[in-house]
């Protein structure tokens, strides 16, 4: 390559501007976006009229659960669909870094699960029609959502850089997110106590693998240093292994 790679910051603004339109070109995004944000308000709505509460933590206490649909669904593209068409070579001849490839992709799909909870801000201007909910609780929410939807979709890039196919990629990045979210549920932490008696196995996996206990602490308005540790370091992690699993197929 003759030329000059572009800075890490604007080569990752190309991709990222590039990728984000390509999202709607296909229409995918919008339906996908769409349908999450019907699903993830009516969850709501249902659990607002039945508790009567002025708070969104029914919301972000559902949330996970649909993340680990959603955002695999986004994820799952990013590098096998590249593969797929064979538009991977087109795009490693660009005088980019692998890095920036890497930030910039992972910057459109964060941008359009910006959008997502974008579209979740209608509860925030009802309940405060309705009552006084604590704003900063409700911040601290967005929050946790957001880096939640950082992790998910850098460990889902990872894992389309792994694979050529999008439904095997989607595949293994929904049952790594469940892992991480479902391993933080007390009943399947209570059936492996149980299993493994005196060994405390959920208990184990509770506390040092589930992105649960960090999530539940900034929703409940606790921006501990660990929780913020936690997410930044393993989606840090995650695109780190990506960029090198992207070099080594630019090679």
């Amino acid at each position: 390559m003759s030329a000059q790679p572009l800075s890490l910051v604007r080569g990752a603004w190309i991709v990222c501007a590039r990728e984000f339109a390509a999202w709607f070109d296909s229409g995918v995004a919008t339906a996908s976006t769409v349908a999450a944000l019907l699903l993830a308000n009516s969850i709501y709505m249902n659990e607002f009229f039945l508790a009567s509460r002025v708070d969104m933590g029914p919301f972000f206490a559902r949330l996970p659960m649909l993340l680990v649909l959603f955002l695999p669904a986004q994820s799952m593209r990013l590098w096998a669909e590249e593969r797929r068409t064979r538009t991977f070579e087109v795009l490693v001849t660009l005088p980019l870094r692998t890095g920036s490839l890497v930030l910039g992709k992972f910057a459109a799909a964060l941008a359009l699960y910006g959008l997502f909870l974008v579209g979740t801000l209608p509860i925030v201007v009802m309940l405060c029609v309705l009552g006084s909910p604590d704003l900063g609780l409700i911040a601290s929410g967005y929050l946790a959502a957001l880096l939640l939807g950082a992790l998910l979709l850098a460990v889902g890039e990872l894992l389309s850089a792994l694979s050529p196919d999008q439904v095997v990629a989607f595949v293994l990045a929904a049952l790594v997110s469940a892992l991480l979210v479902l391993s933080g549920d007390e009943r399947l932490v209570a059936i492996l106590d149980g299993l493994f008696a005196g060994a405390n196995v959920g208990t184990w996996i509770h506390d040092s693998f589930s992105v649960i206990p960090h999530y539940e602490e900034l929703v409940d308005g606790v921006a501990s240093a660990p929780a913020l540790a936690y997410f930044v370091g393993l989606t840090a992690l995650s695109l780190g292994l990506a960029t090198t699993l992207v070099r080594r197929l630019r090679t």
